[in-house]
């Protein structure tokens, strides 16, 4: 039989992109479906849109209420979260190693990692040696994976990633795609799920037990 995909594109900087790396391999998994990793930068597209940056940061009434929401989502999902110092972080370094792993074993964990590190352990991510100790703990060549990530041909492959995802109609992240129709936001990655495998959105098969208002 042929398995669904579901088409997942995040940004290491973005705070409710933490969230889904989180959750949507675990979620996936229970209903049969092959998440595909994309990593993109957020950047290129807020400027291309008018925005010198964030609009989590531009706009503050609208991102100090993302803050909170953040840790009412992460007790939610029981999820360890701390507000980083510095935001959004540079986080170009990681996307382009996620582009390396895409498709082997240890790119989720890396995703995940890296995610942490940001999200639970405020530290920054742009950074080699930050990211050599992920590789590491993963059991990679940390210098060898780093060396490609840092290559032309990886560094050409992320911008182009980034374009495919401004020619998408992407505008923010996380972004999920299922069977030709977009979806944004962690709190629509049920929603995406649900398409993708034929059922309604908001069906109950996808919200776990503790969750579920009914």
């Amino acid at each position: 039989m042929h398995t669904p995909i579901l088409d997942f594109w995040f940004e290491f900087a973005s705070h409710y992109s933490y969230l889904s790396v989180m959750r949507i391999e675990d979620l996936a998994r229970q209903h049969g479906v092959r998440v595909r990793w994309n990593p993109f930068l957020l950047g290129p597209i807020f400027r291309s849109l008018g925005f010198a940056t964030s609009p989590f940061v531009e706009q503050k009434e609208k991102g100090d209420y993302a803050w909170r929401d953040l840790q009412r989502q992460a007790e939610k999902f029981a999820l360890p979260w701390r507000q980083p110092s510095r935001f959004p972080r540079g986080s170009v370094l990681p996307a382009r190693i996620a582009l390396v792993g895409a498709g082997q074993v240890w790119g989720p964990e890396f995703c995940r990692r890296a995610m942490a590190l940001n999200f639970v352990e405020d530290t920054e991510i742009d950074d080699a040696d930050a990211m050599a100790g992920v590789l590491e703990s993963l059991g990679q060549p940390a210098a060898q994976v780093i060396a490609l990530a840092q290559s032309e041909p990886v560094k050409l492959r992320l911008r182009a990633q980034t374009e495919a995802a401004r020619a998408l109609g992407i505008f923010g992240a996380p972004t999920f795609f299922a069977r030709g129709e977009m979806f944004w936001g962690n709190d629509r990655l049920e929603d995406a799920l649900a398409h993708c495998i034929g059922l309604a959105p908001g069906s109950s098969r996808l919200v776990p037990a503790a969750l579920r208002c009914d």
